[in-house]
């Protein structure tokens, strides 16, 4: 599949330069004086709280990491590559709200464990997720082991860990060393974690200590920065890519500075802010713009990328535009050769809830995209000369068993989307696709609801440290 592109080599020399005079001259705030002491041991420039970077210090640091890795899961087949022309898929990430019949309500343990049933058994999602909803139910200092083990309960593929500071960091690596084994974790990808620059040019103590620990046991961290143009950035989309890229370079420079080599990708997900509102939008033409530049500017330095969301959208709730919108991000994200892809299902309100149904229609839509990314396959079998001269002039191929033979593996049949004729259609019942969606969520949860991905003793450990009892109930506050 032919890489998107929307700029120019001489382009990219121009961010990229923009991007280390940024650094060299403007500086990124580390807010963590244990960060500080680093760069100054390392021989950077450090001045009230402010770090300088030269070309050849980020050129050394960022040309450390890999440009290929495999996270592993629990079952082996599920192991995700990143980069190489691979491409991978998480759901939404820590939205506060579900959209139920047109009206958002606060999430719950119960929804996230609803969607940890989804994620675990989708045929395309790959990532069982992260932080899939902000609980109101459950209290903050165990909500993010809570949802740690609902993952792992609910899927055999690989998870996203918490970047809620050192103690949130520690907390993923300790339940995935009760799954995986100290030795295994500290030698393998296990996991994904997701770090957010503090927009405009600073990090927080929050993320650096994440940063810390994760890179102490060589974890993943996706180094990201979702500027706001016109709000944490300028408001022309050069300079706010420009403004990105010194902050993720900053970020990679520092990790690899605590763990030469240590697995990053390159988090490119800025967006635009609506100015009738000041607030985020991500569902524009602009959120395709800064993927395919992000693409681009990854590549440069040789590493895997985060696009900047995939099935996203501003919609309210799932309807037209939510459609119209999560079909062109996630296309263009696609189309960009992103690695991973998060938010690649069931967002909506940029970023800000989740719905069961929209869930069901991304990953469908999820499912469509790997098989465009497949792209064609060419051979003497595949061009079927022979089966054309066979059927020769005004013939049909209907019949043939060349047909037959392939269709299965050449088309691609998505669940939702109906291509029956009209007259089918209305037999049928004459099902909308949002009825369709819902019948196969019902479906879905309750198929999935009893699967247990854990051994009995390994489940009691995580629910311990979680601060469950054998029932499920808080124990902890």
């Amino acid at each position: 599949m032919h890489k998107a592109a929307v700029l120019s080599e001489e382009e990219l020399k121009k961010i990229n330069s923009t991007s280390l005079k940024i650094l060299n001259e403007v500086g990124i705030g580390f807010h963590y004086d244990y960060a500080l002491d680093l760069f100054k041991k390392a021989g950077f420039k450090v001045d009230n709280g402010k770090v300088f970077f030269t070309e050849e210090q980020v050129d050394e640091y960022v040309s450390k990491a890999p440009s290929f890795f495999t996270v592993k899961a629990m079952n082996p087949e599920k192991n995700i590559p990143i980069g190489r022309g691979y491409i991978s898929f998480a759901p939404g990430y820590g939205s506060p709200f579900i959209v139920e019949e047109g009206c958002n309500r606060q999430a719950t343990l119960s929804d996230f464990r609803n969607f940890a049933i989804l994620t675990g058994s989708s045929p395309h999602i790959d990532f069982s997720g992260g932080i899939l909803l902000d609980m109101k139910d459950v209290p903050a200092d165990i909500k993010h082991k809570v949802g740690i083990l609902e993952l792992l309960r609910h899927s055999d593929k690989p998870f996203m860990g918490s970047s809620d500071g050192a103690r949130g960091a520690k907390d993923s690596i300790k339940m995935a060393e009760i799954v995986f084994g100290e030795d295994f974790v500290a030698n393998k990808p296990v996991m994904v974690n997701l770090i957010n620059a503090n927009s405009p040019l600073a990090y927080s103590k929050t993320s650096l200590e994440s940063m810390i620990e994760y890179s102490k046991v060589s974890q993943p961290l996706i180094i990201s920065s979702i500027t706001m143009a016109g709000a944490t950035a300028p408001a022309t989309l050069a300079g706010a890519l420009a403004l990105q890229n010194a902050e993720v370079l900053a970020g990679i420079v520092f990790s690899q500075l605590i763990n030469p080599g240590n697995p990053v990708i390159y988090g490119g997900a800025s967006a635009v802010t609506d100015m009738q509102d000041g607030e985020l939008s991500v569902g524009g033409g602009e959120t395709v713009l800064f993927a395919t530049a992000s693409a681009q500017l990854a590549r440069e330095y040789n590493l895997p990328v985060r696009g900047g969301g995939g099935s996203v959208t501003d919609a309210k709730i799932h309807d037209n535009q939510s459609s119209q919108e999560s079909g062109m991000t996630l296309l263009g994200t696609v189309a960009a050769d992103t690695d991973f892809i998060l938010h690649a299902a069931g967002s909506l309100q940029f970023y800000n809830a989740m719905s069961y149904e929209k869930f069901i229609f991304d990953e469908d839509l999820c499912g469509t995209m790997k098989y465009i990314k497949k792209g064609l396959n060419i051979d003497e079998e595949k061009l079927a000369f022979d089966v054309i001269k066979e059927v020769g002039c005004c013939g049909e191929f209907l019949s043939n068993i060349h047909t037959f033979n392939h269709f299965r593996e050449e088309f691609h049949f998505p669940k939702v989307s109906d291509r029956h004729t009209y007259s089918k259609w209305v037999d049928m019942g004459s099902n909308e696709s949002l009825e369709v969606a819902k019948r196969m969520l019902k479906e879905r949860l309750e198929e999935n609801r009893n699967k247990n991905y854990l051994d009995s003793t390994t489940e009691k450990q995580l629910m311990k440290y979680a601060g469950l009892d054998e029932k499920d109930n808080l124990t902890a506050s």
